[in-house]
């Protein structure tokens, strides 16, 4: 499963978990991602996108 927007290409990020005793391991930082049928040359598709891209109006979701 690919963790990307199909739109933007928003992929995830990376940075530490610190503990109130300065203990540091990695973790990772995921886009919020739907699934989302929209409308892609005129057809229904259904597509991973992330939420600030349905909340820009990017994808015009299929009816």
């Amino acid at each position: 499963m690919a963790n990307r927007c199909e739109v933007c290409g928003k992929g995830p990020t990376f940075g530490n978990n610190i503990s109130h005793a300065h203990n540091v391991s990695s973790r990772r930082f995921n886009p919020n991602l739907q699934t989302v049928r929209a409308l892609v040359n005129g057809a229904a598709k259904r597509l991973k996108v992330c939420t600030r891209c349905i909340r820009s109006n990017k994808v015009t979701k299929a009816a």
